[in-house]
């Protein structure tokens, strides 16, 4: 009798393009906001927030969103809430739910001119990404590559620029001046570096199963098979 072959898993490698923040403040709190333009979501905009005494709290704009994120990365509680996100030259205005930051940017980094001169697709590839991993340990104390929540994921960093002052309230409370980040946060397999800044990245998360296992995936393909695209360039 012939044995029963089980197919291979398909994977799939999705890309989140944008910025993603980093913050410590002087009550300990840290924050790691990320600011997507591009993602398999449409733009959207995330909150990661670690308290003093540990707590990991993930606030995201829809379940779907949620969902995700939540699969990737390791959280003690989740909300969904609104999150928004305003940029102006040299200044980032963060609201989701109860907290509320703004930050202002320094000019770019000696760091940062070298990361923008390595053209975007080749910064991008996960195969690049793992190449300059070594350097980003060694440079910013963070890693570029790892794994999470059973997928795999590469950070691919395409520019730089210091958080120079920040501003912060949660649940109404004044969480006190600009910090380094540390402790290091630990939603997943690497924080984010130890000084404040902004870094433009392609993130890639390879995820088993071809698509992301919330119905928004559904509504993706059902779109694309018809051809319909929205005026941000994506399915709704």
């Amino acid at each position: 009798m012939s044995r029963l072959v089980q197919p291979p898993a398909r994977h799939a490698r999705l890309s989140f393009d944008g910025w993603i923040a980093g913050v410590g403040t002087a009550s300990g709190t840290r924050v790691v906001v990320g600011h997507w333009a591009r993602s398999p979501f449409g733009p959207f905009s995330d909150v990661m927030l670690e308290r003093p005494d540990g707590h990991r709290l993930l606030l995201a704009p829809t379940q779907h969103t949620a969902d995700f994120i939540a699969e990737t990365y390791t959280f003690d509680s989740v909300r969904v809430t609104p999150v928004r996100v305003g940029l102006t030259a040299g200044s980032w205005t963060v609201s989701a739910g109860s907290l509320d930051l703004r930050l202002t940017l320094g000019r770019r980094s000696v760091l940062g001119f070298l990361l923008s001169a390595v053209p975007g697709p080749i910064a991008a590839r996960p195969a690049w990404t793992a190449v300059t991993d070594p350097l980003a340990r060694l440079l910013l104390n963070v890693r570029t590559h790892g794994s999470g929540g059973g997928r795999s994921e590469w950070y691919g960093v395409r520019d730089l620029h210091p958080i120079t002052a920040a501003a912060a309230t949660y649940e109404g409370r004044d969480l006190g001046p600009l910090a380094p980040v540390e402790p290091p946060v630990r939603f997943g397999f690497g924080s984010t570096p130890r000084t404040p800044c902004v870094v433009r990245i392609t993130t890639t998360v390879e995820v088993s199963g071809g698509a992301p296992r919330t119905p928004y995936a559904a509504v993706h393909a059902r779109c694309r098979r018809r051809g319909r695209r929205s005026a941000r360039g994506g399915c709704p």
